[in-house]
């Protein structure tokens, strides 16, 4: 097996999988090992280190190193969903501990921080996506322990500085995660930019193709804090099964062709709709009329990613109606998939929603580009 991951190039890295074979057979793909204990030796000592497949079963082995390696980390933890993985993190502070993080962010995640979070006993205080003002000013020196950033933050697309996030963070001596879902570690790695601690969904673009569910947590060090993290995983017990870690791994493996296509694809709709009669708004970071156009520039490379919104004009009834139009386009929840998604989603997302009523989210898949277009502006101009 070859870890050398400082010389490999990302897409390498992904398309042998750091060199890893199943060595028993010389199989050029690791097996899948559903076994959930391991036996003793007659000293009463574990040789390989593995006692229970709770957080030790070696499927989880490749795709966590091959995270670390991708970005630049020290060390990664699979889980069992994104959220799983997220919370974890949430879970290792104490009751009492600050938390800051954005008004625009994956959903479901920021219903857990203003319910389970604080019964859990955190101090949560949101700042608006964009303004490192407001963020200088709702850290408290000797009390916020965290600053959680999302960037672009799904589903509106605004971009943040990590770079800035984590100089505040450094000055109150607090930790910096970043949800990279959307970037993937082939447009951005934020530990190069200060962060300590990355967050996937990797059910999206990591896995790629909607048949898994799962998480994933990178660090910057090894340090007091990820030892706590990795025990709440232990205790939770927030684990994926081996067959559906090896699949995640094998949908890795293919990571760079699909993000570039999806890439390649979003821009060219991104364009193709900008002047839209039908449309108030095409929200893109690779646009350069989009607010944090610069920013993405500094921090992302190779691409703007695959996840777009489209403001309708009309309103909310008029989105609705677009997305019953499409006909290549899937009117379903989630997104990284190789298959194009749309979704109305403040009808998702209900009351309290900061998401625009007449957004379409579009997650572009892999499909030829001008078949996609096609099928947006059918969409845009039927009756």
């Amino acid at each position: 097996m070859n870890n050398n991951k400082t010389t490999l190039t990302v897409e390498t890295i992904l398309a042998q999988g750091l060199g890893w074979m199943d060595d028993a057979n010389n199989g050029l793909i690791p097996g899948i090992f559903p076994g959930t204990t391991f036996e003793r030796e007659a000293d009463n000592s574990y040789p390989n280190g593995r006692v229970y497949t709770r957080d030790q079963n070696p499927n989880y082995d490749q795709p966590e190193a091959v995270l670390a390696a991708l970005e630049a980390g020290e060390d990664a933890l699979l889980f069992s969903s994104g959220m799983s993985a997220a919370v974890s993190v949430f879970q290792a502070l104490k009751p009492g501990d600050h938390i800051v993080a954005p008004e625009v962010m994956y959903w479901a995640l920021r219903n857990w921080l203003l319910t389970l979070g604080r019964d859990w006993g955190l101090k949560v205080t949101f700042v608006p996506n964009g303004d490192i003002g407001a963020l200088k000013q709702a850290v408290i020196p000797g009390e916020t322990v965290l600053l959680w950033m999302e960037t672009p933050a799904n589903p509106t697309w605004v971009v943040d500085d990590i770079a800035a996030w984590a100089e505040v963070a450094q000055s109150v001596g607090a930790l910096l995660a970043v949800d990279n879902t959307v970037a993937t570690p082939l447009l951005c790695r934020p530990i190069d930019f200060g962060a300590d601690i990355v967050m996937h969904s990797a059910t999206k673009y990591l896995n790629g193709h909607s048949d898994v569910l799962a998480g994933a947590l990178i660090t910057k060090n090894q340090d007091g804090f990820w030892d706590r993290v990795k025990k709440v995983r232990n205790a939770g017990g927030a684990v994926l099964g081996p067959f559906e870690a090896w699949l995640l791994m094998r949908g890795m493996r293919t990571m760079s062709v699909r993000v570039r296509q999806a890439c390649n694809n979003a821009m060219a709709i991104a364009r193709a709709l900008e002047n839209h009669p039908n449309v108030e708004e095409v929200l893109y970071p690779g646009l350069e009329s989009h607010a944090g156009h610069a920013i993405s520039k500094k921090q992302m490379s190779g691409g703007f990613g695959g996840m777009m919104s489209v403001r309708v004009k009309g309103g909310e009834s008029a989105a609705v109606k677009v997305a019953a139009n499409l006909q290549l386009f899937k009117r379903a929840t989630s997104l990284g998939g190789v298959e194009s998604l749309v979704e109305h989603r403040a009808s998702i997302e209900g009351d309290g929603t900061p998401c625009p009523a007449d957004l379409l989210r579009l997650s572009i898949g892999i499909e030829n580009s001008d078949d996609l277009i096609a099928d947006l502006k059918q969409g845009l101009e039927a009756e």
